[in-house]
């Protein structure tokens, strides 16, 4: 197919449990692709395989694509012009084309048993050969297959397949050919009516017009009996692009054992999705330029699937924590804040209640202290210096004459104002003959019970802010912190 005209994709997962990366670095794909090129990005629910679905699964699929921030044109929830977009409300379509594949001679009804296939599988394995049907039913005259069918008689419908090799270009292994002889004839519906996974999915991509399927390479072996399904439904096929696996770092096919693999997983384990979608989609894509730290909308606009590897990738939590710490240093304060609130302790987080200026003094806050963070789990800790006074430090003599000074020539001061903390830790440098870290070490320490951590020309007057706007707690001011030290110094030195 062309990749002129408007782009139409889909993905298409089954509801029978959670998204993991494999599913998410598909819809991705898809998704870019789309949205670089101005298509449409479909949201399709694959949910024919009853006894595997399960309850509630559908809405944790939306829930995690709306966090990841992958929204779609069309889907269950949206509605289209082109729906249903759940198959269990496209049975209709279904057997309006297997009745046309049937009048055209397309597709046949298969009689035999499941008994008397088995038998057959067996003596074709134990003969070496490949198990396959024989095509027993594929002469069975139009007139009986009638009759049978009209009185009753259990059947399935099958494609007639046509002899030669099936071959296509995928737009990431290239050229793929596989032997006709390989195939049989595939499974269209079951007796019981319910259309098989490969037929419901052709019926599906031609009416729904999709231009590109671009999926894993587990389904690779289902493009040769797709690819003769739209051709005997008088359709030309898709595009196809197959993805490589996604390896564990042991190089096993990535599983539990390794750790998170669901997209619920990472999320409770405080990865925020930019981070998420940007290591997935390096996972098998490369920036022309080689940028690794990338936005969403900087891989829409570079993402092209002549860039994306046939070779299997490895997933590296190291280098997804790497990149979650940066994305957590680049966000945006309010989508930090509204990201992080639900990992803060009581007593850390934001009331509800609060207005905009207070929502304003926590972002920025966040903001301050997520260099000081890996994940979200980290907030907590991170921001413990805004709230909690500390035990303290006692100080050295000669230290507590710096905290004094400081303190006398703060006091009448607005430390939260820009440049008075610079002004007077200098200036108390100066009166006690301190300078570089043995001027700002005790002042840190003393101020934020920490030996590291952002500039204190940014962290005290954040403190103080917060103070003033009585979210800080008094007692974790700046002065306040300086003279429990110095109390606690003096009670020590006199003991």
């Amino acid at each position: 197919m062309s990749d002129d005209g408007p782009v139409r994709v889909r993905f298409a997962p089954s509801p029978t449990g959670s998204l993991h990366v494999g599913n998410v670095r598909t819809a991705l794909y898809n998704w870019l692709f789309a949205r670089g090129r101005g298509g449409a990005f479909i949201l399709r629910i694959e949910d024919t395989d009853i006894e595997r679905n399960e309850v509630g699964s559908e809405g944790r699929i939306y829930d995690d694509l709306r966090w990841l921030g992958l929204d779609w044109d069309e889907g269950p929830d949206r509605g289209g012009p082109l729906g249903p977009y759940r198959q269990s409300d496209r049975g209709a379509l279904y057997r309006a084309a297997g009745a046309r594949l049937v009048a055209t001679g397309e597709a046949y009804r298969c009689f035999c048993s499941i008994e008397a296939i088995e038998s057959e599988r067996e003596r074709q394995r134990a003969a070496g050969l490949p198990p396959r049907y024989s095509g027993r039913c594929r002469g069975l005259p139009a007139f009986d297959s009638e009759r049978r069918a009209g009185a009753g008689e259990p059947f399935v419908l099958r494609l007639r397949v046509p002899e030669g090799a099936i071959a296509f270009e995928d737009a990431v292994r290239g050229r793929v050919e596989f032997p006709g002889e390989q195939i049989g004839d595939p499974v269209l519906v079951r007796s019981g009516g319910r259309p098989a996974y490969n037929f419901a999915v052709v019926v599906d991509d031609i009416e729904m017009h999709v231009t590109h399927v671009i999926r894993g390479e587990d389904h690779l072996s289902n493009t040769p009996r797709q690819i003769l399904l739209y051709r005997a439904l008088g359709a030309q096929a898709p595009a196809f692009a197959h993805l490589s696996m996604i390896l564990g770092p042991d190089g096993g096919k990535l599983h539990k054992r390794h750790g998170s693999v669901a997209v619920s997983q990472f999320r409770d384990e405080g990865i925020v999705p930019e981070a998420l979608v940007n290591y997935l989609a390096l996972l098998g894509w490369s920036h022309p330029e080689g940028v690794e730290t990338l936005s969403i909308e900087e891989m829409e606009r570079a993402f092209s699937l002549q860039r994306v590897s046939g070779s299997a990738a490895t997933f590296d939590p190291i280098k997804l924590a790497f990149l979650n710490a940066h994305h957590l240093r680049n966000l945006p304060p309010s989508r930090l804040l509204e990201l992080a609130t639900s990992f803060l302790p009581d007593g850390a987080r934001p009331p509800a209640t609060s207005g905009d200026q207070a929502r304003d003094w926590w972002g920025r806050a966040l903001a301050l202290a997520s260099g000081q963070m890996e994940t979200l789990r980290d907030a907590g800790e991170a921001m413990k210096f805004y709230f909690d006074a500390g035990e303290g430090w006692r100080a050295e003599e000669g230290e507590a004459a710096l905290l004094s000074t400081f303190e006398r020539l703060a006091a009448e001061e607005n430390l939260a104002a820009p440049g008075v903390f610079r002004g007077c830790a200098v200036a108390a440098g100066k009166a006690t003959g301190r300078k570089g870290r043995d001027l700002f070490h005790p002042l840190r320490l003393v101020l934020t019970g920490r030996e590291n951590g952002p500039e204190l020309d940014r962290v005290v007057p954040m403190i103080e802010e917060g103070r003033r706007l009585g979210i800080v707690p008094r007692v974790a001011g700046c002065l306040e912190r300086i003279r429990a030290s110095r109390q606690r110094w003096t009670a020590g030195a006199s003991r």
